[in-house]
């Protein structure tokens, strides 16, 4: 019985996880949304294609080999034919469902999201040090080093240079 709630408990778990309800919605919402986009390449997409042939994309093809056409009906009998046309309506459904999805969804929420990381106080955490003070601490490490390990230096020598290092 504690394995059965151990499974239950991690199923809900990850069903209450943020990428999984995100993702529940963004289905239904694509779901609905295909419709519309199916509505728009039919209703507008497909007449202005029309205006330069037929009016139903599907009827865009081409054949590969030596077709014969029924006379009736207009369809292929034999023969390799390609039908590019429902490809084309495919690819224009994408695209259209695609710039909507990020121009409408994405793109605001994006911006949302930018505004509330603005909005959110800034960290009390303490900065990294920068290029400079990281050398400045290096350099005085050194010169510390230096001067403890330093001999005297004999005054015979010339040496207002070597006093200075070891002064500093």
């Amino acid at each position: 019985m504690s394995e059965s709630k151990g499974v239950l408990q991690g199923f809900r778990e990850f069903l209450m996880r943020g990428n999984v309800i995100e993702l529940a919605v963004a289905v239904v919402v694509g779901a609905a949304f295909t419709n519309i986009v199916n509505a728009v390449v039919k209703g507008v997409i497909n007449p202005i294609v029309g205006a330069l042939g037929s009016q139903n994309l599907d009827n865009y093809k081409a054949c590969l080999t030596t077709c014969h056409t029924d006379k009736k009906t207009g369809a292929f009998t034999d023969g390799i034919y390609v039908l590019w046309g429902s490809v084309l309506s495919s690819a224009l459904t994408f695209l259209i469902t695609a710039g909507v999805v990020y121009f409408l969804m994405i793109l605001p929420m994006n911006k949302w999201k930018e505004r509330q990381a603005a909005r959110k106080p800034a960290d009390n955490t303490p900065l990294a040090p920068t290029e400079v003070e990281l050398l400045t601490e290096i350099r005085d490490a050194l010169i510390a080093q230096r001067t403890t390990s330093a001999a005297p230096v004999p005054s015979s020598t010339s040496g207002t240079i070597g006093t200075q290092k070891t002064q500093r």
